[in-house]
């Protein structure tokens, strides 16, 4: 386990790092862009791009930079009026960044992300790409979410989460989470008798002994709760992170004690693992009997279908699905290896039954160890 100083060493001396602005630290009460706020993180961005590091932003904004130019006097509530003003938006929001970051040499590039292009293998793996070769290129890649078209049905609905799967995608060394509060407190910061937490060993353990609030300013979407949970994405995909406000992004970027600190609690794992346990978004659900239970927890075996019980949902082979003991709990997730409706004449049956029933192109593991992640 990590040492706080030994934290933000790492985060001092990450050569990637993902940082991620949310609405309210960008904006004025009023909804417009508030350039002083923006050029002041850009210049601390700058610097550590500057220092050689690789940096990706991963920015709210889009719908609060454009409904003040659009005469609304707060955030619209209907999805259509939404995705109009994020149209609007997005473009004076990187106007600002070009324009900002363009003072200091560095180019930036846009990169706007739906969650289908993190749960597909094949889209996934070009958001990877490009955004690698942007780093190569010595580009500031800045990381929305595509709100004009992603549907209210499946989006990831806030950018912290995001900032999380992004961290994954380009491995990157650390993360930084800026907020409109200096750190995790163990209550409100309003409520007396709160106190400040500068270091969090193990993330999953604190989640239980902080009270944590949804968004307060109006114009962002998420809140502490979705900072937290980001912060347990990274963790437990052996990522660092620093949640602090805005206004300390350069020294949080330095490694100085500013803000709260999470420690990474498992060493990374691999690209395609982290895929499967926290981008892509399970389509159905395999229903397992308790020795299968047992074993998927073991960690190192195959579901096989004489353990399964249930198929719910509709899936194809190679789609992210759910592993559930027969109370309902979440064991794992999986890549499927046969469509849902081809699972439940195979249910019960061992190998060697598929074998001589259905034929060998049935008598393989429903999901294969290595395409299973515990939750």
């Amino acid at each position: 386990m990590l040492t706080e100083a030994e934290v933000r060493r790492a985060v001092a001396g990450a050569r990637t790092v993902v940082v991620k602005v949310g609405s309210s630290s960008l904006t004025k009460p009023s909804g417009h862009l508030d350039a002083g706020r923006l050029n002041a993180l850009v210049a601390a961005l700058s610097a550590a791009a500057t220092e050689g590091a690789r940096v990706v932003l991963v920015s709210s904004g889009a719908i609060a930079a454009g409904f003040g130019p659009l005469g609304f006097d707060s955030r619209p509530t209907d999805v259509a009026t939404q995705q109009a003003t994020a149209a609007v938006g997005q473009g004076l929001l990187m106007s600002q960044y070009e324009a900002a970051f363009g003072r200091f040499g560095v180019r930036v590039g846009q990169i706007l992300i739906t969650a289908e292009d993190t749960i597909r293998p094949q889209q996934y793996r070009n958001v990877q790409r490009t955004l690698g070769r942007l780093l190569d290129l010595g580009v500031v890649p800045i990381v929305n979410e595509n709100d004009s078209l992603a549907s209210n049905e499946i989006r990831f609905g806030d950018n912290d989460r995001l900032s999380a799967l992004v961290a994954n995608i380009v491995r990157a060394d650390a993360l930084v989470l800026l907020t409109d509060v200096d750190a995790l407190y163990t209550a409100p910061p309003s409520e007396p008798g709160s106190e400040r937490i500068g270091f969090v060993p193990n993330v999953a353990e604190t989640l239980g002994d902080v009270t944590v609030t949804g968004p307060t300013s109006g114009v962002g979407t998420g809140g502490m709760v979705t900072k937290l949970e980001a912060a347990r994405v990274a963790a437990v995909s052996g990522i660092p992170t620093v949640l602090t406000c805005a206004s300390n992004a350069g020294p949080a970027l330095m490694g100085d004690p500013v803000g709260t600190a999470f420690a990474p609690v498992k060493q990374r794992g691999s690209s395609r693992r982290l895929w499967i346990g926290f981008a892509a978004e399970p389509r159905g659900t395999i229903v397992v009997d308790a020795g299968a239970a047992t074993a998927v927890r073991g960690g190192h075996a195959s579901l096989l279908a004489a353990g399964a019980l249930e198929v719910h949902g509709a899936f194809s082979a190679g789609d992210p699905v759910w592993v559930d003991d027969e109370s309902g709990t979440h064991l794992a997730r999986g890549l499927a290896g046969f469509d849902s409706e081809e699972i439940p004449q195979m249910l019960g049956r061992t190998t060697t039954q598929l074998n001589r029933f259905l034929g060998e192109e049935y008598a393989h593991p429903l999901v294969h160890r290595d395409n299973l992640v515990l939750v």
